[in-house]
């Protein structure tokens, strides 16, 4: 991005010296404040901050708000169905409500599926879905073999805020329409009983496990998930308020065991 002359272009951290001013994951909060402080400072239009390979991306409005990423794939399936229209997008079953609604109102087809690249690479494959993106970061893309590209992502951003006109935050901001959780962890050696017990809980509910389980009603849903590698459960959460968001968070949270650390 920095040979494109309509670019001013702030770097951070470019130095290859073996120093590490925080770990890679973009996903962490406190790792995005270096340039949430480098945009306000220098008035930037947007953050770009990528992972160790680039194939993840999380960015940063010019107010220095972080963009969660499912509204980002929410803006983003937007544009490609503008590009591709009545294209299918393929998002992961954690992302927020708004996904479907703003797929399906441009003209899109909405796929939800399963956490995992293998999952979303498959399911964009066999819907031909011009553009996909998960919760986590990752971006994928037709006319990249559907592969994600955390690069690929932000050039189409920019695209965007040059065709539009508009800032970032003003482009997001009808997309907050929803309250969410965030991805939070609980220690559970007993995960499958932990999963039946909220489907019997919840057993008024629509109940899907595609990926754990989903519960929905008309003003709030979960899922929670089994980690393959640790004892954990992860529990995302979205409502219609914030007030029923904390209410139904500490609802569930007992219900899945200690909350851990990360």
């Amino acid at each position: 991005f920095s040979d494109i002359a309509e670019i001013q272009l702030t770097s951070l951290n470019f130095e290859h010296n073996g120093d590490f001013v925080h770990d890679p994951n973009p996903l962490v909060e406190s790792n995005l404040k270096m340039l949430r402080d480098a945009v306000r400072r220098t008035h930037a239009d947007l953050g770009i901050c990528l992972d160790g390979d680039a194939d993840r991306a999380v960015l940063v409005d010019e107010t220095g708000q972080p963009v969660p990423s499912d509204l980002l794939t929410a803006l983003l399936a937007g544009y490609f169905i503008q590009k591709n229209p009545g294209t299918a997008i393929v998002y992961d079953l954690r992302s927020s409500w708004v996904l479907k609604e703003e797929i399906e109102k441009a003209g899109g087809v909405a796929k939800r599926e399963r956490v995992g690249h293998s999952f979303m690479k498959k399911a964009m494959a066999d819907s031909k879905a011009a553009f996909g993106g998960e919760l986590s970061g990752h971006f994928y893309f037709r006319d990249n073999w559907y592969c994600d590209s955390g690069f690929i992502a932000v050039a189409n951003v920019l695209n965007i805020l040059t065709e539009t006109g508009k800032s970032v935050s003003r482009l997001i901001a009808p997309l907050r329409r929803y309250f969410a959780s965030g991805e939070c962890n609980f220690i559970a050696e007993d995960k499958d009983a932990r999963i039946q017990s909220l489907a019997e809980k919840y057993k008024d509910g629509q109940i899907d496990y595609l990926d754990g389980i989903t519960i929905q009603y008309n003003d709030w849903w979960c899922n929670v998930r089994k980690s393959n590698t640790e004892p954990l459960l992860r529990l995302n959460l979205e409502a219609r308020s914030k007030t029923l968001l904390e209410e139904k968070v500490r609802e569930i949270a007992p219900l899945l065991g200690e909350p851990a650390k990360h």
